[in-house]
């Protein structure tokens, strides 16, 4: 009778545990929980970022125009600035262990708002409330779309969370989606690399797209080692895993090309463009890194998907909103463009102008060997002829300038 009994038993309970499993991602309330303190943690630390970097511009400008001598790492604001710079990345470097990828990427964009919000407060110039705002209108449109899209993130983000061990981070590394991601972003990136270095493609997005798809591999690799240490620190050592350091090499990697290419992306063109544009993709890149490697939308419904990209979409609109708004700064030029001289031959070697060479003399954009310049470059002399002294009443010109052809 029990060995009868047994049978029955086993196919009663087997529905009711797989049922449990599979409901179980979705109505855990602590996986929400983390999500809120992952979401948060980034909020803290994009803002207080935010407000670093203008602690420091606030102590560079305020340095340039007073007549203190002392260096701008002498200040006290700056410091405190710094301070607060640190304090922001850690903040962000920590909300990778709690919530997905595709989650706290996206909150970036707190940033951009918080900016948006200082500049507007210590604003020099006083306007009527009426001029106020129309001139910034598209601000305030901007903030609350951006907001909105960071609501919608929080509550409709991918809820799959996994335990960041040496293992899971291993086998996820292996696995056929990511190996066919990695294989189309390195196509990508050495077309797009080769484009910018050799056709000399100083386009915007060529530039910005580099920096997303090395940005896709530093938010992966921050995930893994961030997740990993939290694991470490709850009691289960993961440091002694060879992938923790392989990831921790490619995130310095990956993060110091990444500034490289920011940094060039700079000289050209205007910062609310790069903030722009470069959040878009970014955060676009991100996101699919983040459903490649750790599978952040696995078991999500239809609804929560589509909210979620409404949501980035929305973000996307406000950040566009905000630094459209922004004034474009000019660029000064200390000395005179060579192109700007009426009848003289564009100087300038791929968008660089000519500067002074003092190597070879002292006149202004000289080269080091002029036997080659062409002869219409030579100075023209303007031979004087002595005055000859005729018959009395003749009068002749103390001087005349004789006309050269291009053979003498």
């Amino acid at each position: 009778m029990e060995g009868g009994n047994s049978p029955n038993l086993q196919l009663q309970q087997l529905p009711l545990a797989t049922a449990a499993v599979s409901v179980q991602p979705h109505t855990d309330s602590f996986s929400y929980k983390e999500n809120l303190i992952g979401a948060l943690l980034a909020i803290f630390g994009h803002l207080v970022i935010s407000i670093a970097l203008n602690l420091q511009k606030y102590s560079h400008i305020r340095l340039a125009g007073s007549k203190d001598p002392r260096a701008y790492f002498k200040t006290k604001t700056w410091w405190c600035g710094l301070f607060l710079l640190v304090l922001g990345e850690l903040g962000v470097f920590s909300s990778y262990a709690f919530a997905p990828l595709s989650l706290i990427v996206p909150l970036s964009a707190v940033s951009v708002i918080a900016s948006a919000i200082i500049g507007i407060i210590f604003i020099k110039e006083k306007w009527k409330p009426k001029d106020f705002l129309r001139r910034y209108v598209l601000s305030f449109v901007g903030c609350g779309l951006a907001i909105v899209g960071t609501y919608l993130l929080i509550t409709f983000g991918p809820n799959s969370h996994e335990k960041m061990t040496g293992e899971n981070i291993t086998r996820h590394l292996v696995s056929w989606p990511f190996l066919l991601y990695m294989l189309v972003e390195i196509i990508m990136f050495c077309l797009l690399l080769y484009f910018y270095k050799e056709k000399n493609a100083n386009y915007i997005v060529v530039i910005l797209l580099l920096v997303a798809l090395l940005g896709s591999m530093t938010a992966v690799t921050v995930k893994a080692v961030a997740g990993m240490i939290l694991v470490s620190i709850q009691g289960n050592l993961q440091l002694d895993y060879p992938i923790f350091y392989i990831m921790l090499v490619c995130m310095i990697a990956t993060a110091i090309f990444q500034a490289t290419f920011l940094a060039q992306a700079s000289q050209l063109y205007d910062s609310s463009q790069i903030a722009s544009i470069g959040y878009i993709l970014s955060t676009t890149t991100a996101i699919t890194a983040g459903a490649t490697f750790y599978l952040d939308f696995t078991g999500e419904d239809v609804l929560h998907i589509c909210m979620f990209a409404l949501g980035c979409l929305t973000a996307f609109l406000g950040v566009f909103l905000i630094t459209r708004n922004r004034k474009k700064s000019v660029p000064f030029e200390p000395y005179i463009s060579m192109d700007a001289m009426p009848g003289m031959q564009n100087m300038h070697d791929k968008g660089t102008a000519v500067q002074p060479d003092l190597k070879a003399s002292f006149s202004y954009g000289a080269l080091e060997n002029n036997d080659n310049m062409p002869e219409i470059y030579t100075p023209a002399t303007l031979p004087i002829v002595q005055e000859q002294h005729g018959p009395k009443g003749a009068s002749a010109p103390p001087y005349r300038v004789l006309e050269h052809s291009k053979k003498e």
